[in-house]
């Protein structure tokens, strides 16, 4: 109830805000973030440079290991932004943009605790954040039952970004025909499967707070299904696996090809060994082109067998030319439709997209249609590993994945009436 309430006066905040920020011609800097030792030795204070007063300002600390604040003025410009390289506080602070301002998450380092509060310098512009030493009880008592922010939700509405029919592809830019319906049904898309990567004693990657790859793609895969299920009815949804169990690559493929599939959308999460990276990549089969590429192929073709060992297969460059000869077709939709991924990933869900890549992944190797590779995002990223274990980051990402099987299925069918005549 307590973050549901700061969420609504966070919003308030924005509206009472808008007539102010108009007036601010330009922008406010902010162009370092310093930390010093309080002289009474009870903790810290961290300065924020500011060129102008913050309008107003937010303070909410939801876990023992993160604080969050929200600065509200016109275009605060953090581009140049200095960071202390190293401190004895902080592992991490991150800016997201928000409207009419700013988002903070500052990572606390790990053994450190602290409660805060911001207020004005009295001095100068500058906005200070006050942090009291206290012991990991009595701030695990504060900080119970809260939930972190999650950005995105400020700057979207996030009814509007699940499932609908606002981006849709008209019919008037496809081919279509006045006799479609007498055929659609031996032309019709009727089966999806849905790969959640990992599973059982495989946990895939381990992210922030030890969040398990397996578990966030088994979370997305059954809310992509059950749009799918709610909106597309004709439509049969296949998962290799349902539940945490261990499929092996060619085994999914091999139920995918049972199923006679005619798209195959296998889920993952990349990790790094930087907090950094984030955004979201789609694969689809051929030769990897970049080292981040090959890597993720690497470690997504790395299979945990029951004893610990691990087997990993990398398709040799004539295997997949073999594949390209006899599966052109596959090879080019399969292309198409990671596009549409990409597209509504970055568009209409507003992640960062790091593009549409190409590897040797063995799983797709062995679906024979079209098939695609999402890494959904970063769980090594805290704010990433946040969004995508939360309900609203995975409704919206599987609303994503959900809008562009249904437009690729609409231009497939129109596409196919078409080349019949």
């Amino acid at each position: 109830m307590f973050s549901q309430y700061l969420l609504l006066s966070v919003l308030g905040c924005l509206f009472l805000l808008q007539p102010q920020a108009q007036l601010q011609a330009q922008d406010n800097i902010l162009d370092r973030v310093s930390v010093a030792q309080r002289s009474d030795g009870q903790g810290y204070v961290s300065r924020f440079h500011m060129s102008q007063p913050v309008d107003s300002f937010n303070v909410y600390q939801p876990s023992i290991d993160l604080i969050q604040m929200t600065l509200y003025s016109s275009k605060i410009d953090t581009t140049e932004i200095n960071l202390p390289e190293q401190s004895q506080i902080y592992d991490e602070i991150s800016f997201y943009d928000i409207p009419n301002g700013i988002g903070v998450d500052l990572y606390i380092t790990k053994d450190k605790y602290f409660k805060s509060k911001a207020y004005h310098d009295a001095n100068s512009d500058d906005l200070l954040l006050g942090l009291t030493t206290t012991n990991k009880i009595d701030l695990e008592y504060v900080t119970r039952d809260m939930e972190p922010l999650i950005w995105s939700r400020l700057t979207m509405n996030a009814e509007s970004l699940l499932v609908d029919d606002t981006d849709a592809i008209p019919d008037n830019q496809l081919n279509s025909n006045s006799d479609y319906d007498k055929f659609k049904d031996k032309l019709k898309f009727d089966v999806v499967v849905i790969d959640p990567g990992h599973g059982g004693h495989d946990p895939g990657s381990i992210g922030y707070k030890n969040v398990k790859e397996k578990d966030i793609v088994l979370d997305i895969a059954k809310k992509v299904g059950g749009y799918i299920e709610e909106h597309l009815p004709n439509v049969k949804v296949i998962y290799t696996r349902d539940d945490d169990t261990f499929v092996g690559l060619k085994e999914r493929g091999s139920i995918a090809n049972k199923a006679e599939g005619d798209l195959f959308i296998s889920l993952h999460c990349n990790s790094f060994s930087s907090r950094q990276p984030h955004g979201t990549e789609v694969y689809f089969l051929g030769l990897e082109k970049s080292e981040t590429a090959l890597e993720v192929m690497k470690r997504e073709n790395r299979v945990v067998r029951a004893d610990n060992d691990t087997e990993q297969k990398e398709l040799t460059q004539e295997e997949l030319l073999i594949y390209e000869l006899a599966n052109s077709g596959y090879i080019a939709s399969s292309e198409h439709i990671a596009g549409m991924l990409e597209h509504q990933f970055d568009d209409r869900a507003q992640r960062r997209s790091r593009g549409v890549k190409q590897a040797r992944f063995v799983v797709l190797y062995h679906a024979s249609m079209p098939a695609v590779l999402v890494e959904a995002g970063f769980i090594s990223n805290p704010s990433e590993a946040r969004y995508l274990t939360s309900d609203y980051g995975q409704s919206i990402i599987a609303s994503a994945i959900f809008r562009s099987i249904r437009n690729y299925k609409k231009k497939y069918e129109k596409s196919q009436h078409f080349n019949t005549k």
